[in-house]
């Protein structure tokens, strides 16, 4: 699908560069297709959702274990520094001169239950003094493996546990609400194009019957069947639809503009929009409309996800309030040689255990006041959530309440142009022959242009909803069908 809607916007600017208006005929299917697409908003949400999925694959490598090579290829001294000599009993400034090199290979795993980490690593160093006597030594920790970790301190990597699958979660529902908010977009730009379209085909025909009303009218006034007042009347209706025709040409120029600027086509695309016939019936239950949204909807995700993150910096900061203790352990072999070979020779065993304590004794209540305002916070987001949540119900069941009227009120207005479109027919007739009045004709063509922009609103305000429903759930009500992809 992807394949064929860039092809078919590719041949819309090939067509442009060739200095021809392409006309094209879309419907609201089609429309929507080529904004989920081809339009800016269609490539920003993917580009927001390209972002999460790429810090999720961050948060997943982080707890496997890493391959980290630390190099110091060469360090050079060359300097004037304080020595003593035993031989004088003096302290005296000598020139040394030394080139050293290390490197460090190091592998290392995370463990989320405790918050530690497990290492093991290999390192050689190598160093040289230059002068009277020139010396040579290497260093080398053929294997080492340790743990440290802090004891009582927060734990960052269980609260990303909990939190960085949530927000993934979150990021793949925001990008499907994304694309349904695209659809409702366009479905939006779509019937303000098609509003001006109809206004500005009304204001047209407008014309056309302005002008042949006042035709027959000036016949009429000669055989003295209308007054004079009729005639100025009908005459000042002619002018008016000239007006009124270019007003609509402007209201049409500029809706155009938007439609064909939000999907992305060339600016000379011109384009024809045919109307979507009367849906069918459909009933949305409100209490399945809630149940997923609650379960579909990113919104209610994000509220989770605030709540967490407000919880992890309480226990960050009510941590770091008391006193913390760090372990270190480690157990390998050393070993210090004149030549690279015997430096990997028979090496002595290195153990290293380290216990370090961070005690806050005296800082004038700064720890506590974090603490404090971290809970307060905490209480703050529980309140919003719940605000929020609230908001969103309130509109899921607004939506589908106006969903369920839509469908009626659509019936009616296609009623109604039907009846308002004959009666102005047999008004017009009627007043070709003399048997109707300049009001009446006045009201019944009124009526019709009110009849057509009514039913015109009436499709609009269905489809809006329609896709607001699907843009809240994430559910396809008409296939009953979660939305997914």
């Amino acid at each position: 699908m992807r394949e064929k809607c860039f092809c078919f916007v590719l041949f819309l600017f090939m067509i442009a560069a060739r200095g021809q208006t392409q006309v094209l005929e879309l419907g609201l299917d089609r429309t929507i297709e080529i904004a989920t697409d081809s339009s800016l908003q269609a490539f920003s949400a993917e580009n927001i959702y390209l972002a999460s999925y790429w810090a999720y694959q961050s948060f997943k490598a982080a707890r496997l274990p890493s391959l980290n090579l630390s190099m110091q290829p060469v360090e050079y001294y060359r300097d004037i520094t304080r020595r003593y000599d035993s031989g004088t009993d003096l302290d005296i400034f000598r020139e040394q001169q030394s080139l050293y090199s290390s490197g460090n290979l190091s592998i290392r795993q995370n463990f989320d239950l405790t918050g530690g980490t497990f290492f093991l690593d290999s390192e050689l160093g190598y160093m040289r003094n230059f002068g009277e006597a020139i010396h040579s030594q290497y260093t080398t920790i053929p294997i080492r493996i340790g743990y440290n970790q802090s004891l009582f301190g927060f734990n960052g990597f269980k609260w990303e546990k909990r939190i960085e699958p949530l927000k993934y979660e979150k990021a793949k529902k925001k990008y499907l609400y994304d694309r349904e908010a695209i659809s409702e977009t366009s479905a939006g730009h779509f019937f303000d194009l098609a509003m001006a379209q109809t206004e500005y085909d009304m204001a047209r025909d407008n014309v056309a019957s302005s002008d042949t009303l006042f035709r027959i009218g000036e016949e009429r006034h000669k055989i003295a069947a209308i007054s004079q007042a009729d005639l100025l009347t009908l005459k000042l209706d002619a002018v008016n639809a000239r007006n009124s025709l270019k007003n609509a040409e402007i209201n049409l120029k500029r809706a155009m503009f938007a439609f064909v600027s939000y999907l992305n086509l060339a600016k000379e695309t011109q384009v024809r929009l045919v109307l979507p016939n009367r849906p069918k019936d459909m009933e949305v239950p409100v209490d399945a409309a809630l149940s997923y949204a609650y379960e579909n909807n990113p919104d209610f995700l994000g509220n989770k996800q605030e709540i967490l993150e407000a919880e992890r910096e309480v226990d960050r900061t009510q941590k770091g309030a008391v006193f913390d203790a760090t372990f270190n352990a480690s157990i390998g072999f050393n070993r210090v040689a004149e030549t690279f070979s015997d430096a990997y020779h028979s090496p002595s065993q290195q153990n290293v255990v380290a216990i370090g304590f961070s005690i806050p004794l005296i800082d004038w209540g700064v720890r506590k006041g974090k603490a404090n305002m971290a809970r307060n916070n905490l209480n703050v987001t529980k309140i919003s959530v719940q605000q929020k949540e609230l908001s969103l119900e309130q509109d899921v069941l607004m939506t589908v309440s106006d969903f369920n009227i839509q469908q009626d009120l659509i019936r009616s207005a296609e009623e109604a142009l039907s009846l308002a479109n004959m009666a102005y027919s047999n008004t017009k007739e009627r007043f070709i022959i003399g048997k109707a009045d300049i009001n009446s004709l006045t009201l019944s063509l009124n009526r019709q242009k009110d009849a057509q922009k009514n039913y015109i609103s009436s499709l609009k305000n269905y489809w809006l909803s329609y896709y607001k429903i699907r843009k809240l759930t994430l559910f396809d009500f008409e296939t009953n069908k979660i939305i997914e992809n």
